[in-house]
């Protein structure tokens, strides 16, 4: 009896090691363990006489991922599940059931066996040559995601690697992943795509798939609103391209921001990303609610009455707010490749990457952490008397410091260039030359807290902390300026002198146009026109194109290239050339002429627009000109 008590307890505690090997059940706060799972009632759940779910009846339902490197490890992610949908045994039973018998199998279903999963990492796409290797267990307790670190590895190099269900040969695809450079380590040149706004119903992800088709980055950065919160019809109808987001309906359960998850990456081309590049991402505001801030939303708060609304008038389950958020905030880390880095206060995600002596990137979340109360449309006329209010941040007190101090430490360091993930745009944007925005400034931006970016700025220039890339997302246009504290130092817009950096804004992956989604190419670059006329350091407006842009990062400059999707309503391996810009080292501003004197679309500053209506072929290599005109976002087709 005493053995085969040992041979329990044994059991049990190598299947506790296997579940703990998957981050997915730990807090994303160290300091928040309810927001993890207990391993401990998941163990003890464990049947000891089943060792895995049987390999037949599982899927690689979302591919592979991988994320957040280092030099010497690289975090890989994978879903393998029983089912396609998604886990719900987190809901409440309701209507006429048995009192106390909730958590039975009848009402509630739960994995009460795991699911065993081998994973490695080989030099070749042919997994010949391993150099690490583990296992791991997964279970409906965390949507059956699997997350884990793969160590051991050498620093700046390309590896495979691939999930295996054990004793058995049902395999997930190949990844192929990229460890970072050592901060100490002399790297020449490095480049990333940045992404923003992914917009489901709106059109289809072409953007991603392009940067893997052309191979031309080593890694990924996604500055949020990876998914949307909203209904079919909300934001966007999805239904004439067969694109309704799951559920379909306004997501705030935990089964509801998991589906949402598992519908957006169900999308090829983000499943040929994360399948070929590590992946870099932060959340944006959408990823909970719009217009997020620390206590809540534009349509959601910490309140009596938004409480009962969501319960009763917009067909809720009751909840609050911070639970909503811990829902969205437990499937984004299950979803995402992304570690529980230094998770010692609430709801961390900002944190920061050496690339050797090349470059810092720096992370922040200007949404979720510590926000400041923000413009949520009925209290405009306060958030704009208060814009100045020293005591307002977008980030924080901790995180603010934090920010600082990186960026102290990367110049002290000697890193040659300072990248800066912003959800939103940094710089001061006058939009009311346009003719389309009631305040001439947008508070849920920068713009809406000048003493933090005032005390920005006074960091950067007090410490001369040169050469930094300021990348943001959020306003769906293309944007490229000098960075200026206007106001308290000189700046000239004809050299650029006076700028202590550059910032580059992307539109994106397939969220519409603010100015209207069927917004012509002639009245975007109206548009483009008045703004880049009634700003002093913006160089270059676009607003007319979905897509991207490309950073590639080198010791003596850094050249960003933007792209643009020419539709979203159809698959296309097509892109456009939008713009190029180069910011040489130590000039802390965009080389003129500005792109050359040259843009495909939008307005550029002292140069022209001229439209060549010429198209890359990212499958093919092949380029081409097309007639623009007849593509276009318009989702209602016949």
């Amino acid at each position: 009896m005493k053995l085969n008590a040992l041979v329990v307890l044994g059991s049990i505690g190598v299947a506790a090691a296997r579940y703990t090997a998957n981050l997915n059940y730990h807090s994303p706060s160290a300091h928040h363990p309810f927001l993890g799972i207990s391993l401990y009632k998941v163990v003890r759940r464990h049947d000891a006489a089943v060792r895995s779910i049987d390999a037949a009846a599982l899927n690689f339902t979302h591919g592979v991922a991988s994320g957040d490197p280092y030099a010497t490890s690289v975090i890989l992610w994978t879903r393998v599940s029983p089912e396609y949908d998604n886990d719900k045994s987190n809901t409440t039973v309701s209507g006429t059931v048995p009192l106390f018998n909730h958590d039975t199998q009848e009402y509630v279903r739960i994995s009460t066996a795991p699911v065993c999963v081998n994973y490695e990492v080989a030099t070749d796409r042919n997994m010949i040559d391993v150099v690490t290797s583990g296992q791991a267990y997964t279970s409906s307790d965390i949507d059956w995601t699997l997350k884990v670190e793969a160590t051991g590895l050498k620093p700046f190099t390309q590896y495979y690697y691939q999930f295996i269900v054990c004793d058995s040969d049902n395999a997930s695809p190949v990844g192929r992943t990229k460890t970072a450079p050592a901060p100490d380590d002399d790297v020449s040149e490095l480049s990333v795509a940045v992404y923003s706004c992914s917009n489901y119903p709106f059109g289809f992800f072409n953007a991603f798939g392009h940067s893997v088709r052309k191979d031309s980055v080593d890694y990924v950065l996604h500055l949020g609103d990876f998914i949307y919160e909203y209904a079919e019809g909300a934001y966007g109808w999805g239904w004439a391209i067969d694109r309704v987001s799951q559920p379909n309906k306004e997501i705030r359960t935990l089964y509801d921001y998991r589906r949402r998850h598992a519908s957006y990456r169900a999308d090829s081309d983000a499943f040929l990303s994360f399948a070929s590049y590590a992946w870099i991402p932060v959340w944006d505001d959408h990823e909970v609610g719009d217009n997020t801030w620390r206590d809540g939303m534009a349509d959601h708060n910490n309140t009596e009455d938004s409480f009962i609304q969501d319960g009763l008038m917009y067909g809720g389950s009751g909840l609050s707010f911070d639970q909503r958020k811990m829902n969205a905030v437990r499937a984004y880390f299950e979803w995402m490749p992304i570690r529980q880095v230094e998770m010692d206060d609430n709801l961390r995600i900002w944190r920061s990457f050496s690339l050797g002596n090349l470059v810092d990137i720096i992370m922040l979340d200007t949404r979720q952490y510590d926000r400041s109360i923000t413009d949520l449309y009925w209290n405009s006329e306060y958030i704009h008397e208060i814009q100045n209010d020293a005591g307002r941040s977008l980030m924080g007190s901790r995180q603010e410091n934090w920010f600082y101090n990186q960026l102290s430490k990367s110049k002290n360091r000697g890193a040659a260039w300072r990248l800066i993930g912003s959800q939103v745009v940094f710089s001061r944007l006058n939009q009311s030359t346009t003719g389309f925005a009631d305040d001439p400034y947008n508070m849920d931006t920068w713009d809406g807290y000048q003493a933090n970016r005032n005390r920005t700025f006074q960091h950067l220039y007090n410490n001369n902390i040169t050469n930094n890339i300021v990348m943001a997302g959020d306003s769906h246009m293309n944007w490229a300026s000098d960075l200026v504290w206007l106001d308290e130092h000189d700046y000239d817009p004809e050299t650029g002198a006076g700028s202590v950096g550059v910032e580059f804004s992307g539109s994106a992956v397939s969220s519409p146009c603010p100015h209207g989604q069927n917004i012509t190419i002639d009245e975007a670059n109206r548009n483009s026109a008045a703004l880049v006329a009634g700003n002093r350091e913006l160089l270059w407006q676009e607003m007319y194109y979905r897509g991207y842009y490309e950073l590639t990062i080198s010791q003596k400059a850094v050249h960003a290239r933007y792209y643009g999707v020419p539709t979203l309503v159809q698959r296309t391996p097509l892109e456009v050339s939008l713009a190029n810009f180069t910011v040489l080292r130590d000039a802390n501003a965009v080389q003129r002429p500005i792109a050359g004197g040259v843009v495909e679309s939008g307005a550029v500053k002292c140069g022209k627009v001229l439209q060549t209506n010429l198209t890359y072929d990212t499958a093919t290599g092949e380029y081409s000109v097309h007639n623009l005109s007849t593509f276009g976002y318009d989702q209602i087709v016949d």
